[in-house]
């Protein structure tokens, strides 16, 4: 079975307060973050811990991608706004996403990760083996069309990823309006795909838009298996 790890990032509006880089819920979550995390949590791995390498999907950011991330996972509900502080891993599988034609399933990991910038130094462990980045941001919030360019640089550029596999998501907030009117995206990101994303009025549009994501990115994974395969055979 495929797994992939998507990042969501973005940028981060306030700071909020927190006793540790996982919300309350996660802790059982920290045996399997990166070897630099875990430091930062000043936290090791319990003796349960499965061994071996993971694969993850990150999400960063701070302008309702949290609700936005438990939607789009079938996650549970959140009604009040709380800053991610650090990450917050979600798994899931979706119905809709299969690796071949005899429908075997896929599963994902989805990083919710805060956005605030001290926790910068982390951003490289949170990188690895990232097979496609989602950048949320507040379409309400001008300063953010200028923000996610540092963003997409860091998270999409510089890890040599495909801009296909990046995929920028416009969150309008409950009672924002939802104003989907064209943004004045600058060079390169006007060439990736937009999404606008209002939960409020059309949740079902980013849904669909979400699950063709997940399966360009698993069928970019399977081409790659693909060819690994028949490398091994020749």
């Amino acid at each position: 079975m495929l797994k992939a790890k998507i990042l969501f990032v973005g940028p981060c509006e306030v700071s909020g307060p927190g006793s540790g880089w996982l919300p309350s819920g996660c802790e059982l979550w920290r045996w399997r973050l990166p070897a630099q995390l875990r430091l930062a949590l000043n936290s090791e791995p319990p003796a349960s811990a499965p061994p071996g390498p993971e694969r993850r999907s990150v999400v960063l950011s701070l302008s309702g991608k949290t609700v936005l991330a438990n939607f789009l996972t079938e996650s549970s509900d959140i009604t009040e706004y709380n800053p991610t502080q650090g990450v917050r891993i979600l798994e899931f599988e979706n119905p809709h996403v299969t690796s071949n034609n005899k429908g075997t399933g896929c599963e994902f990991e989805l990083w919710d990760c805060g956005g605030d910038s001290k926790f910068e130094s982390c951003w490289p462990a949170l990188m690895k083996d990232a097979h496609g980045v989602v950048i949320v941001f507040n379409a309400d919030t001008p300063s953010h069309l200028k923000e996610i360019e540092m963003w997409y640089s860091c998270f999409v550029q510089q890890q040599f990823l495909q801009d296909s596999h990046c995929l920028l998501v416009a969150h309008h907030k409950p009672g924002s309006g939802g104003d989907k009117g064209g943004l004045a995206l600058s060079p390169p990101l006007n060439k990736l795909k937009l999404v606008h994303s209002n939960l409020e009025e059309d949740p079902e549009e980013v849904r669909a838009e979400f699950i063709r994501y997940l399966k360009s990115i698993i069928s970019s994974l399977s081409e790659s298996r693909d060819r690994e395969e028949m490398l091994i055979i020749t």
